[in-house]
């Protein structure tokens, strides 16, 4: 048994926008995800971070769930990443994930889940460049609130946090996520949403008590990561 993570899969078989159009590390990416997950045993557990498919609609990603749910792994834990429009209600998500027999699929949103002792807490978090538009004071909020619901509904036990948004980044900081990890001591944090030259930015390791790591599919080069053996 295993805990993994990635974030950042851009699944798009429901959708028309497969992300091989920007090339690179992106170019044939489904199989280099398809194969990546090798490392994944079939008991294990996997925490997607956010970004997992284009689809407008639980129905339009209703494919892309397919393909997740029959990749390697016991548990796969989906964070709402900035792309997933077709997120909604928690109740929805879960009555359609076993309508159609998604058995391998939840939700990490407004609660925390369980690998031995250990908390996997979480939400989407935020992130410099939703101010462009102007700072949504009532998302951010919201977004506090539920990454501080996932971190109290942990308890006592030792807590590691997934994020969609990097609460750090090279000239950029979010204060008010950075003093909930570390007022509710948590150990490592790993987040995506960083993609091709935004790579070099990010930052990683320890910060105030707390290990930071980017789990972006391309950065990872589509192989999930080993969070705990």
């Amino acid at each position: 048994m295993a805990l993994f993570a990635l974030g950042d899969p851009h699944l798009s078989l429901g959708a028309d926008k497969p992300m091989d159009v920007f090339g690179g590390a992106w170019e044939g990416y489904m199989d280099k995800l398809s194969a990546g997950f090798g490392v994944v045993g079939r008991e294990d557990t996997v925490v997607l971070c956010g970004d997992i498919s284009w689809g407008m609609s639980l129905e339009q990603a209703k494919p892309d769930f397919a393909w997740l749910n029959a990749l390697p792994g016991r548990r796969k834990l989906l964070l709402k990443g900035n792309h997933d429009y077709w997120w909604t209600t928690a109740s929805k998500m879960k009555t359609f994930f076993t309508e159609n027999g998604f058995q391998t699929l939840d939700i990490l949103h407004n609660n925390c889940h369980f690998y031995g002792d250990v908390a996997l807490c979480g939400t989407r978090g935020w992130f410099y460049e939703e101010d462009q538009q102007g700072h949504n004071e009532k998302v951010f909020n919201r977004e506090l609130i539920r990454l501080e619901a996932s971190l109290k509904a942990a308890g006592d036990r030792p807590k590691l946090c997934f994020l969609h948004y990097p609460p750090l980044y090279q000239g950029y900081t979010c204060p008010e996520i950075l003093a909930l990890l570390e007022r509710y001591r948590v150990a490592r944090c790993y987040y995506g949403h960083l993609h091709g030259g935004s790579h070099r930015l990010a930052i990683e390791g320890e910060h105030n008590g707390v290990d930071y790591r980017l789990v972006a599919a391309d950065y990872l080069r589509f192989v999930p990561k080993l969070v705990l053996p």
